[in-house]
């Protein structure tokens, strides 16, 4: 492993820097109060100020970074992994300026990498284009969907059709109306070798029978501004056969290759979130003075300082190790480190914004 980023990924890291501070940057107030605004509160990418960032970063070449292959910039996973960092500095406008956000990533990949030719002709290149939003239903309440061998939605064949029954919950984004289309995985040989169960069928918003139920919120709050989080259900909802993804049984293997990337992606986004607290606490400790000194005169700021910077620097360290066994060995062989970074990351990230939140006092609430 190199320990130095390739030309290429010094270019682009350079260029989307610039970006950052001359637009993202600048314009995160401005979106906050569009958000606020907006006649639907689902629909954060009807946000003028996004569409206006979007055209710019088209045209510095700044988007579908994420997407290896001909649909996307060719990168591998080490070499997207940095700039996802510096987008996670802006975690609520980047990712979506560069069309490089969750849940719209890891479906662009499955259709990139499984869709047919029709597939990809009616719902990867909108995706692409960011004309529409998508969700990943995947996450039941019946059961524990951690290990997706679990999932019990219907997906049962008649004929040219398939006909779903099922119940899902958290499904992200699925509030916003320009969630067009939604990848489901259910169950479509029940007697089947554990892993061959399942499968995955493309279902577009608008069919008869798909209800979204509710918006779920997240320690009091509905995420509006990424779609929010939905508990769906799928009454006799029937598809035609040809909206199945690869073929029938393939989902579990599906699931999994979709997994694996999007954790570096949000791993290293985190990473970029917990650069920016040190930098805001830091700006804090110099200006607030308490007990007859400046914070950053007192020792356990200091303390959270540094500790920040060495607990940042492994993190970084570990995710770009898991990107490059990824890319060299595959996503099989790197599936240890991908679970270490899934483990380490909450905890070292939420630590850093706990003292950064803490050396705001109030204010950081």
């Amino acid at each position: 492993m190199e320990f130095a980023y390739d030309s290429r990924t010094v270019e682009l890291r350079d260029k989307l820097s610039e970006f950052m501070d001359s637009h993202i940057y600048p314009a995160e107030a401005v979106f906050e109060r569009e958000l606020a605004g907006l006649d639907n509160r689902w629909a954060w990418d009807s946000s003028p100020t996004l569409h206006r960032l979007r055209g710019e970063a088209r045209r510095r070449g700044l988007r579908n970074l994420f997407l290896p292959g001909e649909n996307g910039a060719g990168l591998t996973n080490l070499q997207y992994a940095p700039l996802a960092e510096i987008a996670g500095r802006s975690p609520h406008l980047a990712p979506a300026v560069l069309n490089c956000a969750a849940p719209d990533t890891g479906n662009m990949e499955v259709l990139s990498l499984f869709g047919t030719p029709e597939q990809k002709a009616r719902w990867l290149q909108p995706l692409l284009a960011g004309e529409i939003r998508s969700s990943f239903a995947m996450t039941e309440p019946e059961v524990a969907s951690s290990d997706a061998t679990n999932i019990s939605t219907s997906i049962q064949r008649d004929g040219d059709d398939f006909v779903i029954n099922g119940r899902k919950w958290w499904i992200t984004g699925a509030m916003n109306p320009n969630a067009k289309i939604f990848i489901v995985m259910g169950k479509t040989e029940p007697d089947a070798e554990r892993h061959r169960q399942q499968s995955m069928v493309l279902v577009p918003r608008d069919t008869p029978g798909v209800r979204v139920e509710r918006a779920m919120h997240l320690l009091g709050y509905d995420d509006h501004e990424h779609g929010g989080h939905a508990e769906l259900f799928f009454d006799e909802v029937r598809v035609p056969a040809a909206n199945i993804i690869s073929a029938e049984g393939d989902g579990f293997a599906i699931a999994q290759a979709r997994l694996g990337p999007g954790r570096i992606h949000h791993c290293m986004r985190s990473i970029g979130l917990a650069e920016r607290a040190p930098q805001l606490l830091c700006a804090r400790a110099d200006a607030r003075v308490a007990f007859g000194k400046a914070l950053s005169e007192q020792g356990v700021i200091r303390n959270w300082i540094a500790e920040s910077r060495v607990k940042i620097d492994q993190l970084r360290l570990l995710t770009l190790k898991a990107a490059w066994n990824m890319d060299v060995n595959g996503n099989k062989a790197a599936h240890s480190d991908i679970q270490a970074i899934k483990i380490a990351t909450p905890a070292t990230v939420q630590w850093i914004l706990d003292k950064a939140i803490q050396t705001h006092g109030a204010g950081g609430l």
